[in-house]
């Protein structure tokens, strides 16, 4: 077994942690290996890895918040992530720092023992349009005008499975899974939906139209047609994004592959009381 971690950048915490949990497994007989960034922080000595390539690990840890989350998630593909969480609500990581060492420990026994870590997953969205395709994004894409505001956004048109939900003027169109129900979505007043929900929220923004969010099946197929201006952009959780000139459709569906997700469930309830 190895194992790869990530350490938020910058973040003398982090790296710490990093090399605390690093320094445990290596006694355990665990070999690991660190990402770049987290390698130059700790030690000239210590070779660091491009985070794409820890696909190859058994397990990912990432420690930081849910942004270094998402980048550890572009680079580990079907590799299971256990999250540590050093922000202040972290809905993407359920590990404290203090359980870190220990629940790692956990995770290595249990893989030694059984062959594999328990996992569960989370899916991803993925948007594509006639000659592209974005990464699947965690949390949320967004389809969006050149600027936001009086007299800007996008002329577009939102149709589930071929029925036209809404059409009209906006600043964009949210499309988020539950896990994102938390993070750009509920600033788009969208709804706060569970993440053991199988669905998709569709959320209006800044509509003339004024049609309330909408959560749809997991397995439906939307379509955001932008139907003129002189460009758009479509993010994928505020990282990846490709600039489509109109008229465009932005196709959007749960991706093929999951995010498997290592040690103990989220306490989502917790988490939403530090939104207060």
């Amino acid at each position: 077994m190895n194992v790869g971690i990530v350490a938020q950048r910058d973040n003398p915490r982090a790296a710490a942690l990093a090399n605390e949990i690093r320094t445990h497994l290596s006694d355990m007989g665990v070999p690991t290996v660190v990402d770049e960034t987290t390698a130059a922080q700790l030690d000239p000595d210590v070779g660091g890895v491009a985070v794409d390539t820890m696909d190859g690990c058994d397990l990912v840890v990432s420690i930081g918040g849910d942004g270094t989350f998402l980048f550890t998630v572009r680079g580990a593909g079907a590799t299971p992530i256990m999250g540590v969480n050093l922000g202040e609500v972290g809905f993407l990581n359920a590990v404290s720092p203090d359980e870190a060492v220990s629940t790692v420990d956990d995770v290595v026994r249990r893989f030694r023992e059984g062959g594999g870590a328990d996992t569960r997953s989370m899916h991803r969205l993925q948007a594509r349009g006639d000659d592209w395709t974005i990464p699947p994004a965690i949390n949320e894409v967004a389809v969006l005008g050149p600027q936001r505001g009086h007299g800007q956004g996008v002329e577009v048109e939102v149709t589930v499975d071929g029925t036209t939900y809404t059409e009209g003027h906006a600043d964009g169109v949210l499309i988020a899974t539950p896990t994102g129900s938390t993070a750009y979505n509920l600033s788009e007043d969208g709804p706060v939906v569970h993440p053991d929900v199988s669905g998709l929220i569709v959320t209006e923004m800044a509509g003339d139209s004024e049609m309330p969010p909408l959560v749809v099946d997991a397995d439906s197929e939307i379509e955001v047609t932008v139907a003129n201006g002189d460009n758009a952009v479509v993010v994928g959780d505020g990282r990846t994004s490709e600039a489509v000139t109109p008229p465009e459709t932005v196709t959007l569906s749960r991706a093929d592959n999951p995010v498997r997700i290592a040690g103990p469930p989220l306490d989502f309830f917790t988490g939403l009381e530090k939104l207060d």
